[in-house]
């Protein structure tokens, strides 16, 4: 049996997935990492702490399963997207700590950007609204802020990348600076229309391309790994996101699916059309087996599977975030109390960067239970307001939405989704899509899944949660959500 390697390198933690060709999972490594806040709104990592957790994931998930690496036909990576990583190119050390896709430090220098009028420019090219979320404003504040960063990158001697890049060049031993189509178009400097990156957008922005990686389709032979004792292909680099929206073999426009994660992201695949959005989602990339461009709508929440983190490490609600099932049970609703994480501001479809985190209608009555269960169900609030704004685009109802994630391991979660949404909520046997999405397109790029429809086959259905309440009931409760967010914008 020949087996594929899936890095599932995430926001606060890195996996090592080993399957089989027919997408079962053999073994399965994961080690969580430090996660830094130096200021209000700054979140940071350490770039060789990621690689360090990454590493160890691998070697653990070799020894249990006792496969070696000649077995490997090829290793994918997949990655959190828009996380900043520079290093220097001779010695291989990070200039300044990893800042996260959540991190909202350039929040001013983007209003300037809007102010300017540069927001259909940048929409225009890159299918992204300017946020601080995407990797671009997190560089430029990096060349400004770090002595001698800007003079050392326009001599060439700086690396730039999202933690895909940072990963293929500790496994290639400093030979690989690449990405893919999907990360690439997460940096708000990608052009996604020409498949290139803009040197419009990077004189804007005062960005030297030297800086840049070199981007590839999704599935690709990108170099080997030869760490283990025998090379293994890199076959595919892909973002999370987009990984997951493959693994759930959502292949043709219109297919979409949600992940919960740290935060939550919901994508449709729109084909080789790239779709504008009226209604506050962006465009994005997805997945690319050959320079055939495939683009999705996606909706990102910023901080879903975080709240629970949250109630667990700063509030002490839990010991365990799997425990967090058991103490929204305690009680029969939320009994008024509603939850807006907006830890991070808030994402689509409103885009503000600036707003906070709020808890509305406690009073005396109000536990621990009712918290916790207000929590979980901004999560699913949130995607439903995302899932209206696509079906709003794409003028017509989803017939389905599958889902995956840590998070979608919560059936109470799955079932409100499906009763605030109107549509079947399917879970897959297999929830690490991510992985699984990234070991599909390694397969590929080395013959050993032959095509898309061979991938779809592999998919299959879990659990299917259905609507049990009245769209008339739904849409009481969205409302009751909706304002509560308009008190924070």
């Amino acid at each position: 049996m020949t087996y594929l390697l899936a890095l599932d390198q995430g926001t606060s933690s890195s996996r090592s997935i080993l399957f089989d060709r027919l997408g079962n999972i053999v073994c399965s490594a994961q080690q969580e990492f430090p996660q830094y806040f130096p200021q209000a709104s700054w979140v940071e990592h350490q770039a060789e702490e990621i690689w360090q957790s990454q590493l160890h994931t691998i070697e653990i998930v070799l020894k249990r399963s006792g496969i070696t690496a000649h077995q490997i036909a090829a290793l994918g990576i997949t990655n959190q997207r828009e996380t900043c990583i520079v290093w220097n190119r001779k010695t291989g050390e990070p200039i300044y700590p990893a800042i996260v896709w959540q991190d909202r430090r350039t929040a001013a220098f983007c209003e300037n950007l809007r102010e300017a009028g540069h927001s259909r420019l940048i929409q225009e090219k890159t299918g992204l609204v300017i946020d601080p979320y995407f990797s671009a404003s997190k560089l430029r504040w990096i060349l400004d802020h770090v002595p001698l960063a800007r003079q050392q990158a326009q001599e060439g001697q700086l690396a730039f990348g999202t933690v895909d890049s940072w990963l293929a060049y500790k496994l290639s031993e400093k030979k690989l600076h690449v990405s893919d189509v999907t990360n690439a178009s997460r940096t708000m400097l990608w052009n996604i229309h020409s498949n290139q990156w803009d040197q419009e957008l990077l004189a804007l922005l005062d960005i030297p391309a030297s800086l840049l990686p070199e981007v590839y389709p999704s599935s690709h032979l990108f170099g080997t790994c030869s760490l283990f004792g025998h090379p293994i292909s890199i076959g595919s680099i892909v973002g999370d996101q987009q990984a997951a929206l493959f693994g759930q073999a959502c292949f043709s426009a219109g297919m979409a699916k949600n992940t919960y994660g740290t935060g939550c992201f919901l994508l449709a695949h729109t084909g080789d059309t790239c779709q504008s959005s009226q209604h506050g989602l962006i465009s994005t990339s997805a997945a690319q087996i050959n320079h055939t461009k495939q683009f999705a709508l996606e909706g990102s929440v910023f901080i879903g599977g975080a709240v629970v983190q949250w109630l667990r490490d700063q509030m002490h609600f839990i010991e365990q975030s799997n425990e967090i099932e058991k103490l929204t049970a305690e009680v029969p609703d939320a009994d008024g109390v509603i939850f807006v994480p907006a830890f991070s501001g808030l994402g689509a479809p409103y885009w503000d960067a600036n707003a906070k985190g709020a808890i509305f209608g406690l009073h005396r009555g109000t536990t621990r239970a009712h918290i916790a269960r207000a929590a979980v169900e901004a999560i699913a609030f949130q995607t439903a307001e995302l899932l209206l704004a696509m079906q709003n685009d794409q003028r017509g109802q989803m017939k389905e939405l599958r889902v995956d994630g840590g998070a979608s391991a919560n059936n109470a979660l799955l079932q409100l989704q499906a009763d605030l949404l109107g549509i079947p909520v399917i879970r897959p046997k297999i929830t690490e899509t991510t992985a699984l999405g990234a070991s599909y397109l390694a397969g590929i790029s080395v013959g050993l899944l032959s095509n898309l429809e061979e991938c779809s086959a592999l998919w299959q259905e879990d659990c299917r949660f259905n609507p049990a309440i009245s769209s008339e009931q739904a849409k009481l409760r969205l409302s009751e959500w909706k304002s509560a967010v308009q008190r924070l914008l």
